[in-house]
């Protein structure tokens, strides 16, 4: 039976795990609908709490005094990399024209993002609950507590890091790294969950052996990430196209941005028949109700979804829902990856277990 304060622990985990994928939801919207600087400083939201909702509710300098903020945040941000050797990197930010470009105010791009924000503030407060609440693991599983330290950590650097998306006018190698670290704190959250709760059950036993299912999983997990990573590569140069064409002629932009949409497109057929042999094995494997086969299905979902969006995008002028859409599915699909990993890679098989 599982004590009720590690009960606790396991429902806020689930629940942190939820708003992580909604706040990548949230930060979606932000991009798909051009809201990233609809705040231009950071933590507030031009200077207040709660942001305004008239132009006439802000100074009369406010575009000069957040460029001038923005410079000199670059500056130090600047300062780091040539610390760190990146003296390249740091001079393309110190010369970055767009920096210098006020942002004009727009009430419905202002608001996105501020509930962007605040999605983000829920998460951190989240985390910081689940990391009090790991204590209770402090002697039967302690890389529980320090995986959620871990993350913690990590969600305030992500935050850091998301002021410097904003202060770089969203500099297109942070926005990446951005991602990715979801990626690293939605990895951690599903682990801990998945540890916790299983750590009163007995293994699963099938009669197969598992390991080219692992290793097929495994390569699934990879081909998505490198798949998210050149997604949002695709996304930055549509950005650069969009802004070299003024926001017109928006049915020409996929096929302006070269050869990084067929990476992207080639790696998308890679994951479906990676993904399809791994179903393929859960399938053969886990029969009736068991878990592993609810996530093969799931995944068959999740892909069929991704497959109609990206269509959609490519032939429909990348209209902003589809785009929410194939961000925040590639998400949810890497999670359900992760988990299905997480369970077969405990799964014994009963000649092992004969043997032994």
């Amino acid at each position: 039976m599982v004590p009720k304060s590690e009960n606790r622990f396991i429902r806020l985990n689930l629940i942190t795990i939820i708003i992580t994928l909604v706040l990548i939801l949230a930060g979606a919207v932000v991009r798909s609908t051009g809201s990233g600087m609809g705040c231009p400083d950071w933590p507030k939201c031009f200077d207040q709490y709660v942001p305004p909702t008239d132009v006439d509710q802000l100074p009369k300098d406010y575009k000069e005094k957040y460029v001038a903020g923005r410079i000199a945040k670059n500056e130090r941000f600047a300062k780091l990399l040539d610390k760190m050797g990146k003296s390249n990197l740091a001079d393309s930010i110190r010369h970055d024209q767009t920096i210098t470009v006020p942002e004009t105010f727009n009430v419905a791009k202002t608001w996105t993002e501020y509930i962007n924000r605040l999605t983000g503030a829920v998460t951190g407060f989240l985390l910081l609950g689940l990391m009090i609440l790991s204590f209770v693991y402090r002697k039967k599983a302690k890389r529980i507590v320090v995986l959620s330290f871990i993350n913690l950590i990590v969600v305030f650097f992500q935050a850091w890091l998301g002021s410097i998306v904003v202060s770089t006018n969203l500099l297109a190698w942070i926005v990446t790294v951005h991602m990715l670290l979801a990626l690293v704190i939605l990895a951690i959250l599903v682990y801990t969950y998945y540890y916790s709760s299983n750590l009163y059950k007995q293994n699963t036993t099938v009669i197969a052996n598992v390991f080219w299912l692992k290793l097929l999983i495994l390569l699934a997990i990879v081909v998505s990430v490198v798949q998210i990573t050149l997604g949002t590569e695709v996304r930055e140069a549509i950005d650069a196209v969009s802004k070299q064409l003024l926001y017109g002629q928006r049915d020409t932009w996929v096929a302006k941005i070269g050869s990084i949409f067929s990476y992207h497109r080639d790696m998308a057929v890679a994951l479906v028949v990676v993904n399809l042999f791994v179903y393929q094995l859960v399938a053969d494997k886990f029969g009736g109700k068991a878990t592993e086969l609810r996530l093969g299905n799931s995944i068959a979902l999740v892909l069929l979804i991704q497959i109609a969006s990206g269509l959609i995008l490519s032939n429909f002028a990348l209209p902003p829902f589809s785009q929410v859409i194939h961000l925040v599915f590639s998400t949810v699909l890497f999670t359900l990856q992760f988990y299905l990993f997480l369970l077969v890679y405990r799964t014994d098989t009963y000649t092992n277990i004969k043997t032994n």
